[in-house]
């Protein structure tokens, strides 16, 4: 197995000691996420790209090292390829050939060729005669130089022969650690999530900061979506998730603020509070989903008014982005069914909002507020690794954790019981569950809630993940809501790995 990872073309042009640090920076990470897909996998880099190889070639850990690569911050694009030594033409040609003749059947295609190094040939002369080669002894319908069926692409390096097999596009942007972190403001929504993942992409370590105003409900379903997008694109890097309980600040905005400038106080409290919290875990700027002119408090008036509370850099990677594309961003990223499922907490509903707060205006309303208030919930706050959100759930709820499907169930309670795989389809379809005889349901997570409801409720269900992190948190909502028939399997091995 031999992949090819081309580096995000903003790295290629740095510095020669800058891209430097961003290549190293880049294979440490992958070599992070590749340790527990198989062993023995080679990560190597020189100055344009790094390798990725390991003994065999098992379709099963391709796939998932492809899975990775996508979702990796610093990455243009990887080829999944065959590495020969490179040999005279006849045999570049039979090499091509044997891996690619029977995609070509009925198809169109065209040879494109990378060249580096010295070489007696040039890259348009390899083109020419591996696609002659192809044409005449394979069934293909045609060479088209123009939108072909098939690109059968290959490279030459030194003395290498490189046959792509397949092609994937990357993420782009920079290596995660490659810049300062930021704290983040994730309400669970669209907005939040989206910025949150455009500044992990960009490289940056994104704590998360969320502040409570909907219950237990609430802080499950934010924690959900922080810890997927934490483990989906950052996991390389630990991180804080901090829960700051805001519902009392807000039953004193309700008491004391005229409701016309509610929204600019709540924001302003809440940039107060974050602004301490990022302090406290030394970061230097906070993150918002706000776009200029998407609700009454984001025009540029209220923006420049809420900002002026705090010092601390706010960075907002969406203020200029329609609600449309950040949707479809969400769909692309993995969580517009998370944030189409979040609960809407918008803590307070003014009347007639201002669009164009004043702040001597908003000074005066929060000159009423007993800022009391404010220091409990910072007090109150809570700090927890994000791979340990799970915690206080195993302490609140007596689960049924099974780690033994074999072991301390009777027959009759193993035929009642129904392992729910709650993984997205894609993670599924890299590692289907398989468990002999015990019954498997297929519930992605972001159905779960619509769905559990009409499962037989004489069965007991135990909800499974990778990691036993989003299984235990639907637990505990499913719990919340009213369901006693619900548990987790965790395999053994999971727990024994800390999983």
């Amino acid at each position: 197995m031999h992949f090819i990872v081309k580096l995000f073309p903003e790295i290629t042009i740095k510095s020669t000691p800058v891209r430097r640090r961003l290549i190293k920076q880049l294979r440490n990470n992958l070599r992070l996420l590749l340790r527990p897909v198989a062993a023995g996998i080679s990560v190597r880099r020189d100055w344009e790209k790094i390798e990725i190889s390991a003994a065999g070639d098992d379709d099963a850990v391709a796939s998932r090292v492809s899975d990775i690569l996508a979702r990796t911050p610093g990455i243009a694009n990887f080829a999944r390829v065959k590495r020969y030594p490179l040999g005279d033409m006849e045999d570049v040609c039979d090499r091509t050939l044997a891996l690619w003749g029977e995609a070509l059947a009925q198809k169109t295609f065209c040879v494109r060729v990378k060249r580096n190094g010295e070489h007696s040939f040039s890259s348009t002369e390899v083109e020419r005669l591996v696609g002659g080669h192809l044409l005449q002894h394979s069934r293909a319908s045609g060479v088209r130089l123009k939108d072909p069926d098939i690109v059968v692409r290959l490279e030459i390096r030194s003395q290498w022969l490189y046959i792509v097999q397949s092609q994937r596009p990357g993420l782009g942007g920079f290596p995660i650690g490659s810049q300062d972190p930021v704290l983040s403001l994730v309400s669970g929504g669209f907005d939040s999530t989206v910025a949150s993942y455009l500044m992990m992409r960009r490289g940056i370590r994104t704590h998360f900061c969320f502040f409570n105003l909907g219950g237990r409900a609430h802080e499950v379903g934010v924690k959900e979506v922080a810890y997927y997008l934490w483990h989906k694109f950052g996991a390389t890097h630990r991180v804080q998730f901090v829960t700051v309980p805001f519902e009392p600040v807000v039953a004193e905005i309700l008491r004391r603020v005229d409701k016309s400038q509610m929204g600019v106080v709540l924001k302003r409290m809440m940039l107060r509070a974050a602004a301490r919290v990022a302090k406290e875990v030394d970061v230097q700027a906070l993150v918002t989903g706000e776009a200029v002119g998407q609700v009454s408090s984001q025009t540029l008036a209220n923006l420049n008014v809420i900002d002026s509370v705090t010092d601390t850099l706010v960075l907002r990677p969406l203020v200029a982005t329609d609600k449309g594309e950040i949707i479809d961003l969400s769909r692309r990223i993995g969580t517009e069914q998370f944030a189409a499922n979040m609960p809407e907490y918008c803590g307070v509903i003014s009347v007639r909002p201002t669009t164009r707060a004043r702040r001597d205006r908003i000074e005066y309303e929060e000159s009423k507020f007993d800022f009391a208030t404010l220091e409990t919930a910072l007090a109150n706050r809570e700090i927890k690794r994000i791979d340990k959100v799970v915690d206080d759930l195993e302490a609140d709820f007596d689960f049924a954790l099974v780690t033994d499907l074999s072991a301390g169930l009777t027959p009759a309670a193993l035929q009642a019981t129904v392992v729910v795989d709650i993984r997205h389809p894609d993670e599924e379809e890299l590692s289907p569950l398989r468990l002999g005889s015990v019954s498997i349901e297929k519930v992605p997570f972001y159905t779960l809630n619509s769905v559990f409801p009409r499962l037989n409720a004489d069965k007991t269900y135990l909800l499974y993940c990778e990691k036993g992190v989003m299984s235990q948190l639907h637990a505990a909502h499913l719990r919340d809501a009213g369901f006693d028939n619900v548990g987790v399997y965790r395999p053994a091995d999971a727990v024994a790995a800390g999983e």
